[in-house]
């Protein structure tokens, strides 16, 4: 199952400050960083894991021109555990009970991976998502790192049973990394509002490497301060970011 995309969008975002020059992550203490990601749509992301978290946590930091945005922590099965929309203050956490929660030891192994969970955020709206995510055989190698690509649909549901946001495309996934990468999606909201992005990853930076820990986003910046995009009202975690 993929990471959230931002409630507040990266396109809107990168258009409010220029970019910070020279600003590098610094994890909270307890924590070490492990790889910087460049991505499309103007951000880069700071993945790092914390010694106080269960193992095979992970966590991840998303920075645009603006600063930083969004954070979240996936388990080892890639769940949504909890995330973050550093500007709105919105929160959401994973509820225990699932008819089927993601597992990302079962796409690996078969193929093909269904969900169907519940969310809960800071403000004590439920959301239920329904999707799958599928490898599709394709590998790709982005920055020299060796990724497989995976097709997914997601439809995030209203308590009472209303369809919200439809989410669909393709991301990478990392079996090494044990994770997800944003890709190319499409996503439709209850008003009818229809937006294509480009989430996918362009370079990786590894400790030592140049690079790293950088928090300036660095592809696509120019392209989202001409056009940008009215947001989604409902947070959902970043698919590429996988939570």
């Amino acid at each position: 199952m993929l990471p959230i995309r931002l409630a507040i969008t990266a396109a809107a975002l990168s258009a409010l400050a220029a970019p910070a020059l020279g600003a590098s992550f610094t994890p909270p203490q307890g924590c070490r960083l492990e790889i910087t990601v460049q991505n499309r749509s103007c951000t880069v992301s700071q993945h790092y894991r914390c010694d106080a978290d269960a193992p095979g946590d992970q966590r991840v930091t998303i920075f645009t021109q603006d600063g930083a945005v969004f954070e979240s922590r996936i388990d080892k099965e890639t769940r949504w555990m909890e995330s973050t929309n550093l500007r709105s203050g919105l929160s959401d956490t994973l509820e225990p009970e699932a008819a089927n929660h993601a597992s990302f030891s079962n796409l690996l192994e078969t193929g093909r991976d269904d969900f169907d969970f519940w969310t809960r955020s800071n403000s004590g709206e439920r959301l239920r998502h329904i999707g799958h995510d599928v490898l599709t055989g394709e590998r790709r190698d982005i920055g020299g790192v060796p990724l497989e690509v995976t097709e997914f649909d997601l439809r995030t549901f209203s308590e009472s049973g209303d369809l919200l946001i439809h989410r669909k495309g393709s991301q990478f996934v990392s079996r090494a990394h044990g994770r997800f990468y944003g890709g190319t999606e499409t996503t439709s909201d209850w008003t009818g509002r229809v937006e294509d992005s480009n989430d996918s990853p362009v370079t990786f930076a590894f400790p030592g490497q140049p690079g790293f820990g950088d928090t300036t986003p660095q592809y696509d910046c120019n392209m989202q301060m001409v056009g940008l995009t009215p947001a989604l009202p409902v947070t959902l975690p970043d698919r590429g970011a996988r939570l």
